[in-house]
């Protein structure tokens, strides 16, 4: 986690679903072991990766703390509040600036006085040119996306600060240079535009205050307005058009242009681009002006804008709440010169032989297998294969390479299983059938089968097997089934049907057992024989022992009578 750049990723909160990449306009995310990652040298902070982040792994860089110290150091902190306050927050003037100097804060200003500073130097600019390009300053995402990204139209940018630098510089000239300065608004860029102005101390976005309202105010309904409370110097008038598309040059207006000069709008990063793409600005014959701002619908439709309302609606508060004047000065107050310099992003030339090299690494052989899908978040299969070679991206990402990989992995283990395999469809079509169950319920049909590309594939299975019942049932009640000796037709399978996809696909795997069954009846048939034999040769032996033991008593009772009477004849003689 980088949590030195304002944005950041939770790792354990990423599932390399790679919509950030298909998202990010300059494709500033690296993957690394299944995990994307910004990569802060690209990043134009424009927060495209952390609105659409399903799984709310992008975060933005949270500053509270470093306002919380200004605060405690016991400087005088002063609020550079974005004018899209309105469109965020329902408090009144008088509340808003109530609840931030309960917070600490000395005074709450309008970043809307810069932007009326700005508008009336740049109205002078554009009456003072005869012809060319002008793209406004005021947007620090289309300011970095420029320079880095387009950077031959670096020097078109407006040479003045934008609102929040101009206004940053007011302050400053008024309530002196030691003041810290925080700005509050829906712009995570203002985070990076800290670090190279140097005019103010810290950028917080909408949701951070909200953060730091529950933080230190339970309850924030409960705190009141006070009247004795204003904007401090003074309460912006026009300025505050600016976070809606066109409000600049609104504001330009209203401070007088010649007819010379075009005043145009673009909103988001991709119509900027169209807009500029082939443009010669030499053969231009009149002054153009583009207010260019990075989200859509303006600073509204900021990233940390965090408001549920309508986008109508913000629109509509927004232009409810300005202030007009009379008389727009002819000359600015002040003015902040900003110069930027072009600082291109060169991307890694690769020769087409390690493109060519690196597509085969997932699986694109031919210029056929470029499916150019988006899948992995790149436009094209070249462009991931680039990645790749930067050490951006991981194979893994070509959803088209992993599915045929997995499609291998499972048909070689169905090919090899030595039961009959076969995967079914809610419609009771099968989806896979493996060679042994096309062996086995096939008969004379399967070298036919054998033959084709996709083999039983979108066969009905009830024309096949005469136990489809068995998946009709599965398909409804979504419980697996086990059936061992199950006789159909003379033969007798082992059956366990399972669940694949609840309700949609059901699988099964068969074993014919009726050859197992047979020898295990022949055994038993042999085996109760031999009993039945040995038996009977028990028993006759038995038998035999019986006439045996009498005919053995017999005699020697014979021989002892015999004794018996000699020993008495002895007796008589003596």
């Amino acid at each position: 986690m980088n949590s030195k750049y304002p944005v950041y990723t939770l790792s354990n909160e990423c599932h390399d679903c790679y919509k950030c990449i298909r998202e990010c306009p300059v494709k500033a995310i690296k993957i690394e072991n299944g995990h994307a990652s910004v990569i802060p040298e690209r990043c134009i902070a424009c927060g495209n990766c952390v609105k659409t982040c399903p799984a709310n792994a992008k975060r933005v860089r949270t500053d509270i703390d470093k306002a919380k110290n200004l605060i405690r150091a016991q400087k005088d902190v002063y609020v550079s509040l974005a004018p899209s306050w309105r469109a965020s927050f329902e408090n009144s003037a008088e509340k808003m600036i109530a609840l931030l100097k309960q917070l600490g804060f000395k005074d709450v200003s309008e970043t809307a006085l810069g932007a009326e500073e700005v508008s009336i130097k740049t109205a002078q600019m554009l009456n003072s040119s005869e012809k060319g390009l002008f793209i406004s300053s005021a947007c620090p995402v289309i300011v970095d996306y420029i320079r880095l990204y387009m950077p031959e139209f670096t020097k078109y940018i407006t040479p003045i600060g934008s609102p929040l630098m101009t206004h940053s510089k007011m302050l400053k000239e008024t309530f002196g240079e030691d003041i810290s300065i925080v700005f509050i608004g829906p712009c995570i860029g203002k985070k990076n535009e800290v670090e190279y102005s140097g005019l103010f101390d810290v950028a917080l976005t909408f949701e951070e205050l909200r953060m730091w309202f529950n933080e230190e105010i339970i309850d924030t309904t409960k705190v009141a307005k006070d009247s004795r409370y204003h904007f401090v110097p003074d309460s912006a008038h026009e300025g505050t058009l600016y976070p809606i598309d066109g409000g600049m040059n609104q504001t330009i207006r209203k401070s007088g242009i010649n007819d010379n000069v075009q005043l145009l709008e673009v909103c988001g990063l991709s119509s900027l681009q169209r807009a500029l793409k082939n443009l010669d600005v030499e053969k231009l014959d009149k002054t153009i002006f583009i207010e260019a701002l990075a989200c859509d619908g303006g600073c509204v439709g900021g990233p940390c804008i965090s408001s549920e309302k309508a986008g109508i609606t913000m629109v509509s508060d927004i232009l409810t709440k300005e202030k007009k004047r009379d008389e727009i000065p002819k000359e600015p107050k002040t003015v902040f010169d900003y110069n930027i310099e072009p600082k291109k992003i060169v991307d890694s030339e690769y020769p087409l032989e390690d493109i060519l090299k690196t597509l085969k690494k997932i699986g694109k052989h031919t210029v056929d297998d470029e499916l150019n899908c988006g899948g992995c978040g790149y436009a094209t299969c070249r462009d991931l294969a680039k990645a790749l070679l930067d050490g951006d991206a991981e194979t893994s990402m070509c959803v088209s390479y992993m599915r045929k990989i997995a499609m291998r992995k499972a048909a070689a283990m169905l090919r090899c299983m030595p039961s009959a395999t076969v995967m079914v469809d809610s419609e009771m079509n099968i989806l896979e059938a493996n060679d042994a169950f096309m062996r086995m319920f096939t008969g004379d049909m399967y070298d036919v089968f054998k033959a084709r590309p996709d083999g039983l594939a979108g066969a009905a299975i009830e024309r096949i097997i005469d136990f489809a019942d068995i998946f009709k049932t599965i398909l409804e009640s979504g419980k697996d089934l086990h059936k061992e000796r199950f006789p159909v037709n003379n033969r007798l399978y082992d059956i366990s049907a399972f669940t694949i996809e609840e309700n949609e696909i059901v699988g099964a795997v068969i074993t014919d057992v009726t050859q197992a069954e047979t020898n295990r009846e022949k055994i038993s048939q042999k085996a109760h024989e031999v009993i039945s034999k040995n038996i009977s040769i028990v028993q006759e032996i038995a038998c035999l022992l019986g006439e045996h033991m009498v005919e053995t008593e017999t005699l020697l009772s014979s021989i002892a009578e015999d004794y018996e009477e000699r020993e008495d004849g002895r007796d008589e003689t003596k």
